[in-house]
């Protein structure tokens, strides 16, 4: 009778050590992208908030005004970072009008702080990638290693080396390391790519805190 070399046949006849290796990689493989999904969408929505704050925050309002409008439900990171450095900014000046010293440091202490956090937000699940694109091949080798090795013991076991007898172990082995590339190669792209982007928005808050900063302490100096 002719061998059914499909993927489902290939797996039923794996042993139970193979199996739980192809089940643990197919799960690596969803989380991943999971993650991948999510993190596009997340991304996405963070360049979008930050462009609809950035012209909101350069359209002339005055930032007092500009503040009350968000400080009770800031969207988007820009504008948690704007609403820290803002809330410091209040917090700094006495009853009589006058500012506490060090109000500059603590402006930027502040929104570095609110940076950390959603860098921090940002950053969530890439470790996740990076873990199943540096362990996933492996992890598919130990199962084909493992595989080939009851393989030969069948053969021994039979003493017959046709390759009709061979061929079917030794494809349910290979299936392991094949879902291990599976999972390992868009984890590797998509982290490399996902941790870029992750930058370049981070990048983004730290300037806005820069330039916010710079405005701060010409209000402080004048």
């Amino acid at each position: 009778m002719e061998a059914d070399f499909s993927m489902w046949a290939l797996f039923a006849r794996a042993t139970i050590t193979v199996k739980l290796v192809m089940i643990m990689l197919i799960v690596a493989s969803g989380w991943a992208w999971a993650i991948i999904i999510n993190k596009i969408i997340q991304y996405r929505r963070a360049r979008s908030q930050a462009a609809k704050f950035d012209r909101a925050f350069w359209s002339g309002e005055p930032l007092d005004e500009l503040f009350e409008e968000i400080k009770d439900a800031p969207q988007g990171a820009s504008e948690i970072i704007f609403a820290s450095g803002m809330m410091e900014w209040r917090r700094s000046h006495k009853q009589d009008g006058g500012l506490i010293a060090g109000a500059q440091a603590r402006i930027d202490r502040s929104m570095d702080v609110a940076i950390a956090k959603q860098a921090e937000v940002l950053q969530k699940g890439l470790p996740v990638l990076a873990t199943v694109g540096s362990t996933a091949p492996f992890v598919g080798l130990f199962g084909t290693v493992w595989g080939i090795m009851n393989a030969f013991i069948e053969i021994a076991e039979q003493q017959n080396t046709n390759l009709a007898v061979v061929a079917p172990g030794i494809a349910e082995a290979l299936l392991a390391t094949g879902l291990g590339l599976l999972a390992a190669i868009p984890a590797v792209i998509f982290y490399n790519k996902l941790s870029a982007d992750s930058d370049r928005i981070i990048a983004g808050y730290e300037a806005f805190a820069d330039e916010f900063g710079t405005i701060m302490s010409r209000q402080l100096d004048s």
